[in-house]
């Protein structure tokens, strides 16, 4: 056999044996590779995963946000819409919110709200309660603008009248309601025969509660680390917070279980009908009046003369002390000059109010406490004092409002004839009515994350999730 024959089978020997050791293990190493690598994929997903949905400190719904949106682009979106009117004592708002069910858990996530406002509010309407009707039916077409038409007949509609109706005598009240109870018959939105009524103040207490905290993503982990909302209406003003001490569930009588995304807590709540800010300012401006309607008051600037004022229905013209009234010397520089101007004797005024205050609120214990929100009148006081910018909120002492109260009573202003009254019984209302310090700091918001603060979040979510 020839060299060059050898040669030849030997190839072919070596072409149909078996492959190269090397080659094979080669192989094997990234088989391995390509499995470790598809572990701890697996692995840092079901970790993310875990982290988002159960970590405390991070909310529960940001683990859902990619999903949803997938799901949003393939059609797989659950919106629910709800409509919550707010008849309130000093005007009616409407709230049209809409959600959607996220995909994974079925929580409902806020994606927007219609928000419209008109003045007055339904009380003022006790004795025309059709021209009172007029203006709830105006709000209601701004809602059917909100939400299309095909959710009409699945969209919850509700009217909750607050402290304003409370304090009607119950025939007008009663009046009032029924007429809506009428208009709603033929609205394309669903109702029952409870759509409509005069809204407990526990349950607007726990609603501005849960709405507060919910859009400050507080539910995510223990309820003792969610927030107190203070809620200062017209007619009465709420104090709600997450209930963890002793002394302040031994007060059965104030506790209630409030729906959050994830279950059931205890919270106290206390609703004050008579210390909303307009209640309190009638009693104030009225004290020792009797029913007169023509008053003069300790709290009112001396240059304000005959102020006409409506609330409840009535108008009231009120004066400052026309007569024995203390006076400042107005002061040019280093030098005080010879123009005297009119103020409220502060000292004086605070009495009076602190008077009403005490008389009226029990301090809850558990409140210091606590990390405070503050809205309604409490924000728009603040803003119109210059304690915070109007369109971004902030925080401030308690003891500034005093500080602005102070001012307010040595200036005669005739734009803002009820500026002194009013501060001096915020900062009264917050330190001797609610047994806050001078230096407890106070959040001040209108909104948060883009959405207003108001009951009727909490209203519309109970009435969907409740």
């Amino acid at each position: 056999m020839s060299n060059s024959e050898l040669r030849r089978r030997k190839l072919k020997n070596s072409a149909n044996g078996k492959s190269n050791p090397t080659k094979t293990k080669k192989k094997s190493t990234d088989a391995k590779i390509h499995q470790s690598l598809l572990c701890l994929i697996l692995s840092g997903t079901v970790l993310t995963i875990f982290i988002v949905l159960y970590t405390d400190q991070i909310p529960w719904y940001l683990g859902h946000k990619a999903i949803d949106n997938i799901a949003k682009k393939f059609g797989y979106d659950k919106p629910s819409h709800v409509v919550v009117i707010d008849a309130g004592s000093t005007g009616s708002r409407v709230l049209a919110f809409t959600f959607h069910e996220s995909y994974l858990g079925g929580k409902l996530i806020l994606d927007k709200e219609l928000f419209k406002y008109t003045k007055p509010g339904l009380s003022s309407f006790a004795n025309d309660p059709q021209k009172g009707v007029e203006t709830i039916e105006n709000l209601l077409e701004a809602a059917k603008n909100e939400i299309p038409r095909e959710y009409w007949p699945k969209t919850p509609l509700i009217l909750k009248a607050t402290a304003g109706l409370r304090l009607l005598p119950p025939e007008k009240a009663e009046n009032l309601l029924n007429s809506v109870k009428e208009l709603f018959k033929k609205t394309p939105f669903l109702t029952n025969d409870e759509s409509v009524e005069i809204m407990d103040g526990t349950d607007e207490g726990i609603f501005s509660w849960f709405t507060v905290n919910f859009l400050s993503e507080k539910f995510s982990g223990n309820p003792a680390n969610t927030v107190a909302a203070l809620d200062l209406g017209g007619g009465s003003t709420q104090v709600t917070f997450s209930a963890v001490t002793p002394a302040s569930l031994k007060e059965t009588d104030r506790i209630h279980k409030a729906i959050t995304p994830n279950g059931f807590v205890p919270v106290y709540t206390h609703s004050y009908l008579g210390l909303g800010l307009m209640a309190a300012r009638k009693e104030i401006v009225t004290l020792d009046h009797g029913k007169n309607t023509t008053v003069i008051s300790e709290c009112i600037n001396p240059i304000i003369k005959q102020k006409k004022w409506t609330y409840g229905g009535k108008d009231y013209f009120v004066s400052g002390l026309q007569e024995n009234f203390p006076i400042r010397k107005k002061k040019d520089n280093d030098f005080y000059v010879g123009e005297e101007i009119p103020i409220v004797d502060s000292k004086k005024c605070t009495k009076i109010i602190q008077n009403y205050v005490i008389k009226m609120a029990k301090p809850p214990s558990e409140l210091p406490l606590k990390t405070i929100f503050a809205f309604s009148y409490y924000f728009d006081r603040a803003t119109e004092a210059g304690l915070i910018d109007e369109s971004k909120g902030g925080k401030v002492k308690v003891g500034s409002f005093k500080k602005a109260a102070e001012t307010a009573c040595l200036t005669a202003n005739t734009e803002q004839p009820f500026m002194c009254l009013d501060l001096t019984f915020i900062w009264v209302l917050l330190e001797k009515g609610l047994g806050l310090s001078s230096e407890t700091t106070v959040h001040l918001y209108k909104k948060i994350n883009g959405h207003e603060i108001s009951w009727a979040l909490g209203a519309g979510y109970d009435l969907l999730r409740g």
